[in-house]
């Protein structure tokens, strides 16, 4: 996925799924690098990581 992509879900109201390495996420935000992401799983655990969004994917 790309930089614009990533801000174009953010900016949705829709629901996207996206998912990394298999599992549904939900983009928090793009990072200031352009090339990160900060993803939570979705579900009750709210655990926040940094990815690349590179290895974002949309379902």
């Amino acid at each position: 996925m790309d930089a614009n992509r990533v801000k174009q879900i953010l900016s949705s109201s829709a629901d996207i799924a996206v998912e990394y390495n298999g599992v549904s996420v939900w983009i928090d935000q793009l990072n200031e690098d352009g090339r990160t992401a900060t993803v939570h799983l979705r579900g009750p655990l709210e655990e926040r990581s940094t990815v690349e969004i590179a290895e974002l994917r949309e379902v």
